[in-house]
């Protein structure tokens, strides 16, 4: 992939990240306008519904008040994706990889603006069939991502094709003799 093609990638990352995080923030401000002190709207009765949560802790509420805790883990997870964002190839066979990425980040982004301005997640998303915890897009963008990823891991790419991760970078030309 030459240098043109490997900016237009970026950017369309970069352009994407945005929506996905747009989606996410609009979908909070929704339920904060709409939800807040109501009863939350069944839109299946006993099956889900949409119900106004502040979580202060992370998924299925543990942690709750740790917010710098979950703020460093949050910026850890970060680096960590967008370095591998960065390492995965530019080859057809990667692009699932790739978009994978940026709704994790995308994620991770949409859950930090939160923690950051309210110092809670807002949460609205609730299958009260299984009590399932309460949650949102920015959760959904990266738990389907993972789940997604894994499968493409065990199931589709050899090991060989994930040796990019690990590795070294060379940053020095061969210099001949």
């Amino acid at each position: 992939m030459d240098s043109v093609d490997k900016k237009k990638s970026y950017i369309f990352s970069i352009l994407g990240l945005a929506v996905l995080i747009a989606i996410d923030q609009i979908s909070k401000y929704l339920a904060v306008t709409h939800l807040k002190d109501s009863d939350g709207i069944k839109l299946i009765n006993g099956v889900f519904e949409l119900l106004y949560v502040e979580n202060k802790g992370a998924a299925f509420g543990v942690m709750q008040g740790q917010q710098i805790i979950l703020l460093i883990v949050t910026c850890i997870v970060l680096i960590a994706a967008i370095y591998i964002f960065t390492r995965i190839p530019a080859d057809k066979k990667y692009r699932i990889m790739k978009i994978l990425a940026v709704f994790i980040i995308a994620g991770a982004i949409g859950n930090m603006i939160d923690r950051v301005i309210y110092q809670y997640v807002v949460d609205f998303f609730y299958f009260s069939l299984i009590d399932f915890p309460v949650f949102n897009v920015a959760d959904c963008y990266i738990t389907v991502s993972v789940i997604i990823l894994f499968i493409l891991i065990v199931f589709y790419y050899k090991e060989d094709e994930l040796n990019f991760l690990f590795k070294k970078i060379d940053t020095d030309k061969e210099t001949t003799k």
